[in-house]
This record gives structure tokens, C-alpha cells and sequence, in this order.
């Protein structure tokens, strides 16, 4: 990390860059929060570790209104959420100095305490440097341990690869964490019976409190005024009387990113009641896959979404396969 913090303090000393866009610590260990750094100074406040899993791609939409460049962090899986709001024209590339930084996987802080780890004073082994296999856990009843690898988010056991799609500059070295199928959970919910599935996303979908921290953190939810903060037909209500609303509003906005979404797990990692909201974005992947061959949105800044291309062999717009 200091290699990092070195480079950022060199790249503002010389006026490369005006700003840099990062993580600071929070007021947990486990808790650092994206932030701006504007002075060198600034600079001894910075961090990166395995709990840096936000992305700041979407960070960018402002920071690319602001004077000068900006230095973005990106790891390798939020380069395509980058690339994905440059085809779209939402953030300018002459204002981004894109530092690529490594990643072991990111860490779940949830998943530790599922393990019945409790009152958590500090974690060591998370540091980006350290490619220890466990977690050292200081709590108010002693030291505890887990595995690195058991703490992991869940986007990062389906990761879609450790190459930056897109940079600047690359500082530190990622390692492989792939060690599941990507569309297992959603096969299992496709076999259910439709009562099933209904009462699964009823359940789920129940707990939702709207604080529209889903949409606020998603990049392919870009647009700077949303339809959800408008009073009118009260769409932008917390709670509703009818809860078919709060159902609507996530089937809504799947279908907004549906074919943008690059599967980067933001929605999920920041709701706080643990909704897994990823999985309807990852059924709409699963589905384009399937009618259009394979795509990964953000893959590269030429190619076209399947749901805003059209080719003379596309499925017709009335096809219906048999899935469960």
C-alpha cells in the first residue's frame, strides 16, 4: 500500500493529477469508505485492503466535471464498469488517470461474523500486501482466525478475471479467486416451481427498507436525476402501503441495467439487509447469453450490448425457451 500512497503523493507533487480517489479509513477496521484527496497531506489518511470493495467507477461521473484529472483506483473488476460509462458517455477519459491496483478478493465482513466471530476490535491479514491464507481477528473474547479465502465476497468466488480491462499505470500484483460457477444460485432458483420462486423473492424482496443504497452505488444506474427521487404517483416514498411497490422498484431497475450490468455485486455488497440483489441482474446475463451468444458488458469500448444491436440471426422478439 505504500508503494501506492508514494505514487498518488508523486502524481499530485507534480500536478499530473489534481485530486485522488480512494479509500480512508472508517470508523470500523473493517469499514473504509471511498473518498477524495486533495493535498499530499491528505495522503497519510489512505488505505487499501481486502475491505476496499467499493467500486469508485461511478465516483467518476462528478470527479469528470471538476477541473484537472483525477487519479481513480480501479481493480480489475471495476475496469469494466469504467469502460461501460465511457461507451455510454458518462464520464470523460482526458480527466481520469487510471491506476490499476491488485486484488486478492475482497472481504465480507458479514461473513466473519456468521462464523460467530463477535465484538471485533482489529483484523490483520487483510492487507494488500500480506498474502497470508488466514485472517487474524482481535476480539473483546480473545483472538480468533479464518480463512482469507472463507471471508471473501461472494462476487469474488465467480470473478470474472485479474486483467485491467483499462489504465494508466498498475501497482500491485492480483491473484486468481475463481473457484465457482457464476450461475449456479440462479440455475437453482430457475428449477423452482413458480410458487417457489415467488415466495423466495417475496421473502427477500420483503425486507427491503428503501434507502436506495442499491441504485446510489450502481454504475450502470447513472443517470444524475432518477425517476425513484420524483414525488409524483409517490415513487419516492421509503415505505409503501402497497407492497407490490417495493417489489417494483428492483424488478424496475434490473430491467434498467439489464444488458449494462457488468456484475461487479455493488447492490448487494452495500445493502444493508443483505438482499441478494445481484441475482437479477445475473438472470438477465444468463438469459442474453443464451439468446445472443456470450457477453460481458464492459469488456472492451467497441463492442455493442445484444439489447441495443441487432443481427439478421437474433431470437424473435416472442421466443420462448423452456426454462424452469
Amino acid at each position: 500500500m505504500q508503494e501506492l500512497i508514494d505514487r498518488a503523493k508523486e502524481l499530485l507533487a507534480d500536478k499530473t493529477v489534481a485530486r485522488v480517489l480512494g479509500w480512508k479509513a472508517g470508523d470500523l477496521p473493517y469499514d473504509p469508505e471511498p473518498a477524495f484527496f486533495e493535498t499530499i497531506e491528505s495522503l497519510d489518511n489512505f488505505v487499501y485492503d481486502g475491505f476496499c470493495g467499493a467500486n469508485l467507477s461511478k465516483y467518476m461521473i462528478e470527479a469528470s466535471r471538476l477541473e484537472g484529472k483525477t487519479l481513480v483506483c480501479l481493480k480489475p473488476c471495476d475496469t469494466y464498469s469504467f469502460n461501460e460509462l465511457l461507451k455510454e458517455h458518462r464520464i470523460d477519459r482526458d480527466k481520469a488517470y487510471i491506476m490499476g491496483v491488485g486484488c486478492r478478493g475482497k472481504l465480507d465482513i458479514n461473513k466473519i461474523r456468521q462464523m460467530g466471530i463477535k465484538g471485533i476490535e482489529s483484523i490483520s491479514g487483510a492487507e494488500i500486501e500480506d498474502s497470508c491464507e488466514n485472517l487474524r481477528i482481535q476480539t473483546i473474547y480473545g483472538e480468533k482466525t479464518c480463512s482469507y479465502k472463507d471471508a471473501m465476497l461472494e462476487r469474488c468466488h465467480v470473478c470474472k478475471g485479474k486483467e485491467h480491462k483499462i489504465y494508466d499505470e498498475l501497482l500491485g500484483e492480483s491473484q486468481n479467486t475463481t473457484d465457482a460457477d457464476r450461475f449456479e444460485e440462479v440455475r437453482r432458483i430457475e428449477a423452482m416451481s413458480p410458487e417457489d420462486k415467488f415466495a423466495f423473492f417475496q421473502s427477500e424482496l420483503s425486507k427491503c427498507i428503501r434507502c436506495n443504497a442499491c441504485r446510489n452505488v450502481c454504475p450502470a444506474c447513472s443517470c444524475r436525476k432518477c425517476v425513484f427521487d420524483s414525488n409524483k404517483f409517490d415513487s419516492s416514498q421509503k415505505a409503501n402501503s402497497d407492497s407490490f411497490e417495493e417489489k417494483m422498484f428492483h424488478i424496475i431497475r434490473a430491467f434498467h441495467v439489464a444488458g449494462r450490468c457488468t456484475d461487479c455485486g455493488e447492490c448487494s455488497r452495500v445493502c444493508p439487509q443483505g438482499i441478494p440483489l445481484h441475482l437479477f441482474n445475473r438472470k438477465f446475463i444468463k438469459d442474453i447469453n443464451e439468446f445472443y451468444g456470450e457477453y460481458q458488458a464492459g469488456d472492451d469500448l467497441e463492442s455493442n450490448s445484444p439489447l441495443t444491436d441487432y443481427k439478421m440471426d437474433d431470437i424473435e422478439p416472442g421466443h420462448v425457451t423452456e426454462r424452469g
